[in-house]
């Protein structure tokens, strides 16, 4: 089954792919409301806590490059199988964690079968669908959906298992799911080609440690001091090893990123815009969760359906108001009046008190702030993936899916780090908490805001004179 064969099965894999996605962003957040029972029975402390979220999203994005090469050159199909592989075994790992360190070592191992999973997966979209512009951009929606939503409803089926079961179950309800993905993928999944090439394995492994450090550094540093020498030193560590990363990209005939891909018109802003949205949605999330468990003492399933109203506004302008406004006010618009939204639903955020209600405090700017991702998200997520050569596909998805992840982890770290700064950490004092869980939302309003700035300074459109291609999607010729 190709793009160029017509096939009823096509809609159904791009189902199919959309719940992965749904599945491998979900898990970055489920695990946001069963925190505090997993910080209770693991033995993290609170500067550490946010390390379950951490470690699967460092892997996972630190691998993806990796895993967008390992597509493009031993086809899309079997990565996206081998995927699943790896996070049923993490999954396993992490719902029979007895310690902190075995819980974070299964997070890894989850991350890493996400960051096969992921790229794989916009590859396999774009073979069914890459030669029909129309269509393409109705999957691109749907995709794009999958992503916000699966990290918005993670929420409420983490308060649902860990109300009514406990925590280790979020990790076993990905068991079934791997294993019918395992035997679905070759059923359902177009064949793709594999190409000779070499795997960049040292390239990897810098990217992957030199973001690691680097999280590792802003997370402790309101522990350590920003200016002491453990903070400092792991942060010129991730840094240098960042640093090693372009060099071996330079000097390898075949790196495992070809740098000239960022001249490439489009990826590079689209990139950055993606990178800004998930550093300011990732932690108004977490941060949320925390606020109406340990302020306003909800339990775990309440905390979950209190946040079901933006995962449901996010699906219905998705699907069926963001390709209209792409095609009538073009991507430039709705990337900068989408994250300026988001800002300012974390602003609205700040203003949270310590006897707040659900409705007066969290409702109405938590809508505000999804529809800002939900503007946002679709024309940066096409505008990435469609200005690639074909045969640079796995690595273009690869690079977007990493701008996210990597603004996630860098965007959680800093503003955990703010927080706790101004009092998160100071359990059952809630003038303490609030305080930092709004110093946290201010942060994250700052990231999009400048996000916003950024998107009018490298964001090109097209002349309208200029006629798209006509296997480019609509998204990206806006």
């Amino acid at each position: 089954m190709t793009a160029s064969q017509p096939s009823s099965r096509r809609w159904w894999a791009l189902g199919f792919i959309a719940l992965a996605q749904f599945m491998v962003i979900m898990d970055t957040s489920i695990i946001g409301v069963a925190l505090p029972k997993m910080q209770a029975d693991l033995g993290f402390f609170p500067d550490g806590l946010s390390w379950v979220f951490n470690a699967y999203v460092v892997a996972f994005g630190g691998l993806l490059l990796l895993g967008g090469r390992l597509s493009d050159l031993l086809g899309a199909r079997r990565m996206f199988a081998a995927g699943w592989v790896i996070t049923l075994g993490g999954s396993v790992v992490a719902a029979l964690a007895g310690t902190a360190g075995v819980e974070l070592t299964g997070r890894v191992l989850q991350g890493a079968g996400a960051a096969l999973i992921a790229p794989s997966a916009l590859t396999l979209l774009m073979v069914l669908f890459g030669g029909r512009p129309k269509e393409l951009t109705k999957a691109l929606a749907l995709y794009g959906t999958a992503a916000p939503a699966g990290g918005t409803a993670g929420v409420f089926l983490g308060g649902v298992i860990t109300e009514w079961l406990s925590w280790p179950w979020i990790f076993w309800l990905y068991v079934p799911i791997s294993l019918i993905a395992i035997v679905a993928t070759p059923a359902l999944m177009p064949a793709t080609p594999s190409r000779r090439g070499a795997v960049d394995v040292a390239g990897a492994a810098a990217v992957t440690a030199g973001l690691a450090l680097a999280v590792f550094a802003i997370v402790r540093a309101p522990e350590q001091g920003w200016g002491s020498a453990a903070t400092l030193g792991a942060l010129a560590g991730g840094i240098a090893l960042l640093a090693i990363f372009l060099v071996i990209q330079r000097s390898r005939r075949v790196p495992l990123v070809r740098l000239g891909i960022f001249r490439t018109p489009g990826l590079g802003a689209a990139n950055l815009a993606q990178l800004l949205l998930g550093a300011a949605w990732i932690p108004m999330w977490y941060f949320l969760n925390l606020y109406l468990q340990q302020v306003l003492g909800y339990g775990a399933f309440a905390s979950g359906a209190a946040l079901l109203p933006m995962t449901l506004l996010i699906v219905i302008l998705m699907v069926g108001v963001a390709p209209r406004l792409i095609a009538r006010f073009g991507t430039k618009s709705l990337i900068v009046a989408g994250l300026w939204a988001l800002a300012a639903g974390l602003v609205w955020l700040s203003f949270v008190r310590p006897t707040g209600s659900f409705v007066v405090d969290v409702l109405p700017a938590s809508l505000v702030a999804a529809l800002g991702q939900a503007l946002a998200f679709i024309p940066s997520l096409g505008m990435a993936i469609s200005s690639a050569k074909p045969e640079e596909g796995g690595l273009a998805s690869g690079i977007v899916n990493t701008s996210y992840q990597i603004g996630s982890a860098l965007g959680l770290a800093a503003m955990t780090a703010v927080g706790l700064s101004f009092g998160a950490g100071e359990l059952g004092n809630a003038v303490a908490l609030t305080d930092g869980f709004s110093a946290a939302f201010l942060g994250a309003a700052a990231l999009a805001i400048v996000g916003g700035f950024l998107g009018l300074a490298t964001i090109r459109t097209a002349r309208k004179d200029t006629p798209a291609p006509a296997d480019t999607p609509e998204v990206s010729s806006l």
